[in-house]
């Protein structure tokens, strides 16, 4: 944790002397130049080689429908598993009863819980134990050693399920690795500060990253693993966080805690994105069972918003019952409940999506973070708290 504040000082210095006026930087060499189709073609005809085909072109989300479990999936008990920062320990809920059933003890600081490509492991991110705790979903127990990885803030895995991506914050590295053995394949350096989250592009073949502490957006080629264009956003101050695609695959979403809503950017163009105001702290993003709504964690006032993605305006919003501080978390596997970390609270919060009203709050360790919801319908994973095609 002193670490991450440790930077966050340095580059709030860095945003606070750097130009206001949005500026956008891209790697003349490597920027592809967007065809004048690119924007009204939601899945370019070649998509990344070994990738999965997409369910339906015009839903990325098609395979998440409730319910629709892999077989891989289908004989795991339904879990909740939470990664408290500040115990070092995940706390393991049963959504049936809302209870902590086990309280699993991992690496130093963990961040996130993230699904493995092929959806047979989970993986604790030990932020500041360097390390990966493998948890076993069939069993809710650890299943095995860690495995020795640097500075893994988050995780991701590439669509064709060749690569991991350790988004490496304090190091400032985007990190390629074996997507089974973890083995390094290529280390890419970049300028910007606290690398963060991201989300693929519908055909794989590019993937968006958000960079908290400069305030920063990165696009990267997924296949050559290599940056290739760089924006500042257009705000003083900007913190971005989630990342998350519409289902269409025409629009992108940028959760920012200090701007207090979401950028929406084309992230075909990489053109200049406007901001669409949600509540204080915003922070992230979960696409609702029937590809219709997303659901925003307002963290800084407690509440999470509703977007309609046909419409592209926000329709509902929540307010957990006591206020709170939801964080990250996931949809249940019938998309009848929202479950968020409450990062401040030492608690979980379950939402119920039908009319937003907080059906539990349970306590768990200190700093609950990026919690998963497991399993959850889809083909497979690209990491973070579950991101399902």
């Amino acid at each position: 944790m002193r670490r991450r504040l440790a930077l966050l000082l340095t580059a709030c210095t860095l945003t606070a002397c750097a130009p206001f006026a949005g500026q956008r930087h891209t790697a003349p060499s490597h920027a592809p130049s967007p065809s004048p189709s690119a924007a009204a073609t939601p899945v370019a005809a070649k998509t990344l080689p070994g990738m999965p085909p997409l369910l339906d072109p015009n839903d990325l989300y098609a395979a998440d429908r409730p319910g629709r479990l892999s077989p891989v999936v289908r004989g795991f008990p339904s879990r909740v598993y939470v990664p408290n920062t500040n115990s070092d320990t995940v706390s393991v809920i049963d959504p049936a009863t809302y209870k902590v059933i086990d309280t699993l003890r991992v690496g130093r600081q963990p961040q996130h819980v993230v699904p493995s490509w092929d959806l047979k492991t989970l993986w604790v991110n030990d932020d500041l134990g360097n390390s990966l705790t493998p948890i076993d979903p069939a069993t809710g127990r650890i299943a095995g050693p860690r495995v020795p990885v640097h500075d893994p803030y988050n995780l991701y895995f590439t669509p064709n399920g060749r690569y991991a991506v350790v988004m490496a914050s304090a190091d400032r590295q985007l990190v390629f690795r074996d997507a089974h053995t973890m083995a390094v394949r290529k280390i890419v350096p970049v300028s910007c500060y606290g690398v963060n989250h991201a989300d693929f592009s519908p055909d794989g073949r590019y993937f968006i990253v958000s960079c908290e502490f400069s305030g920063e957006l990165l696009k990267v080629d997924t296949e050559r693993m290599a940056v290739v264009a760089q924006e500042r956003l257009p705000m003083r101050g900007a913190m971005p966080q989630d990342v998350k695609i519409s289902p269409d695959g025409r629009t992108w979403y940028v959760a920012d805690m200090m701007a207090d809503g979401m950028w929406v950017l084309n992230g075909d163009t990489f053109s200049r994105p406007h901001l669409l105001h949600t509540g204080k702290g915003c922070h992230g993003l979960y696409v609702s069972r029937d590809s219709q709504y997303m659901y925003i964690s307002n963290r800084g006032e407690g509440s999470v918003s509703v977007l309609d993605f046909a419409s592209g305006r926000l329709v509902h919003k929540w307010h957990i019952r006591g206020g709170g501080s939801p964080d990250m978390g996931g949809v249940s596997a019938d998309g009848k409940v929202l479950w968020l970390s409450g990062r401040y609270n030492s608690e979980v919060y379950a939402i119920d999506t039908t009319d937003g009203h907080t059906i539990a709050k349970i306590p768990v360790g200190s700093g609950p973070h990026g919690l998963a919801v497991y399993p959850q319908p889809g083909r497979y994973s690209l990491g973070h708290t579950g991101i399902f095609r």
